[in-house]
């Protein structure tokens, strides 16, 4: 009897301890009934399981998804997350000018209780100093080194800066981006809207930020990255690189 007792509480600990011995949250938030159909055919290319699994994101973290455009990774953040943790779905003019219909449309009526929308210019990100657990930033770091009209200059300085003092002590920056030719820097961020690897790696543990980590799970050898990633041809099909980083 007292072996028993013993083996049943320390299930009941376990549970409690850890709570993804209940279930696999990152399945259950690709299974939320809530999602809509258009988010499940991204899907396919996004393998997002295996990526929130890779980035690390948990219950209960307060994560940002920078330049989360229509906010299909800001969704499944915040089922995983749950109702103790909370997702800022941050855009800009120009990101809201492309994708705010979609947005609008995921974060109407309070549709999603663990997500404030929140829009700020990268020049000034308006972000609490030590307040999130993760950054997570979706084919959109190569958009540091992108020049145009329309598109604010950026001081790259400042950027991680702020980047860095949002961050706890500990917390995670996450990158997803599609991969340029090796041995080109940031040249290719300009018209392909890629960015070298190895450059990046270099880069951002230049800011200040210990590498802790890449998956290989979005790469396609049949890329050969002298595509825009907006032609027909490769779009949602391109080789990309994820890359964890922790302050």
């Amino acid at each position: 009897m007292i072996k028993i007792f013993t083996a049943l509480s320390f299930l009941v600990i376990g549970f409690a301890i850890n709570p993804l011995a209940r279930a696999d949250v990152y399945e259950d938030a690709l299974n939320n009934s809530s999602r809509s159909d258009t988010d499940r055919v991204r899907d396919i290319s996004s393998k997002s399981v295996d990526v929130l699994k890779f980035v690390g994101v948990k219950p209960g973290m307060k994560v940002l998804d920078l330049f989360s455009g229509g906010g299909y990774y800001s969704e499944l953040l915040a089922y995983v997350v749950g109702s103790n943790g909370h997702v800022i779905a941050h855009t800009n003019d120009v990101y809201k000018s492309v994708s705010g219909k979609e947005a609008g449309s995921r974060f109407k009526g309070n549709r999603l209780s663990n997500v404030s929308s929140f829009s700020s210019e990268i020049g000034d990100l308006g972000l609490e100093k030590a307040s999130l657990d993760m950054i997570l930033m979706v084919l959109s770091y190569h958009d540091i080194y992108y020049s145009a009209d329309y598109w604010p200059k950026v001081d790259r300085d400042n950027f991680f800066k702020q980047v860095r003092d949002s961050l706890k002590q500990g917390g995670i920056l996450a990158i997803i981006d599609h991969a340029a030719k090796a041995g080109t820097g940031m040249s290719a961020a300009q018209e392909l809207h890629r960015i070298d690897e190895v450059f990046a790696k270099q880069d951002i543990e230049s800011a200040g930020f210990s590498f802790a980590g890449s998956s290989e799970v979005l790469r396609n050898p049949d890329d050969d990255r002298a595509l825009s990633v907006f032609d027909e041809k490769i779009r949602r099909k391109t080789d990309r690189f994820i890359y964890r980083f922790v302050k």
